[in-house]
């Protein structure tokens, strides 16, 4: 197929008077042109048709997460569109075919070029958007809950920040694979969103959720922990723990340090664990995503788990949509379309 040699793309481009985006100065978004980019060996290069928006494309505005040497600047973590163009060596794929990919950069825009072991085939019940809005959560959520968090069916799974993207798929994937979610939420409209997916939910602004947790467990505890908060509720995690649990970092939203009674760690003979997704490599992309469509992809076909799409935005549009994802009302996912 003819390939066009220009594409459109956002980049973050820093604020006049600053060379580097900052929380208090972040950076512009900016519709750009640019090259079409290059397939080389082993990888393939995607037509986009639609990309999940994320925390993390968030913090790289604001100058929060770094860029992984070699990966592209262009934001983006999840794409689902056609393939273009194949580079040599790759026989799993073919040009057309229906894909979604677990990127490191460059979803925000019309073409990407990603290693062929990031790459998975879209269930033909899922159109591109939902496609789009589930590559990352989900398989962030496997990663660190199923992978990490060695997850065995009837676990207790506290998740915070439970109506998010993030939360609202680990509700749903704990659920379908035969564990018992529990999810903290700031508004009663939340928690009540985060019990209709199925989970225990829990006000951590108005209700102890440790209180609670030790009321829902009968005593026992959860058995893993998907925290993307840390910092000031730091002891309180470990205060729910049951005995043996894992608890997994993900985020850092209620700050980077905070403290942890090592003697009730060890007691507990608890694990504390961090992970990043995105400076992953190829190989172990692969491996995530290879799990999660032998275990997870069957959920999305059945209709067990809902991708639970919030809203869509043109690529013209993504400041509005970084507004839209901000505000504290906001449950599921926002996605791109091209």
């Amino acid at each position: 197929m003819s390939l066009p040699a220009r594409m459109q793309a956002i980049r973050f481009i820093p604020q006049d008077g600053t060379t580097k985006a900052s929380k208090e100065h972040p950076a512009e978004i900016r519709l750009t042109e640019q090259d079409v980019p290059k397939v080389g060996p082993g990888e393939v290069l995607i037509k986009v048709h639609a990309a999940g928006i994320n925390n993390a494309d968030l913090l790289q505005r604001s100058g929060g997460y770094n860029v992984p040497e070699g990966a592209s600047d262009v934001p983006g973590l999840e794409v689902a569109g056609t393939i273009a163009s194949i580079g040599d060596g790759v026989q799993q794929w073919q040009v057309n075919d229906r894909v979604g990919a677990l990127l490191a950069g460059g979803g925000y825009a019309e073409y990407v070029v990603v290693d062929a072991r990031q790459v998975v085939s879209i269930p033909e019940q899922l159109d591109y958007i939902e496609a789009a809005g589930i590559i990352e959560t989900a398989a962030t959520v496997w990663f660190n809950v199923f992978m990490t968090g060695k997850f065995q069916p009837g676990d207790w799974v506290l998740v915070h920040g439970g109506a998010g993207g993030i939360g609202t798929m680990a509700i749903q994937m704990v659920k379908a694979m035969g564990g018992q979610p529990i999810a903290t939420a700031g508004s009663a409209a939340k928690v009540e969103y985060s019990q209709f997916l199925g989970a225990h939910g829990i006000n951590y602004r108005t209700e102890d959720f440790v209180e609670r947790v030790q009321d829902i467990t009968d005593g026992h505890g959860v058995d893993i922990i998907l925290d993307i908060i840390a910092g000031q509720y730091s002891e309180d995690n470990m205060r729910a723990l049951a005995h043996g649990g894992r608890w997994v970092v993900i985020g850092s939203q209620g700050g980077i340090k905070g403290p942890i009674n090592f003697l009730r760690l060890m007691a507990k003979q608890a694990v504390l664990t961090g992970n990043l997704l995105r400076p992953r490599t190829a190989e172990e992309k692969g491996e995530i995503l290879t799990g999660l469509v032998e275990n997870i992809w069957p959920h999305f076909v059945d209709g067990t788990i809902d991708p639970l799409i919030a809203q869509t935005f043109t690529l013209e549009e993504t400041q509005a949509a970084y507004e839209r994802f901000a505000e504290p009302d906001r449950v599921g996912k926002i996605v791109l379309t091209m």
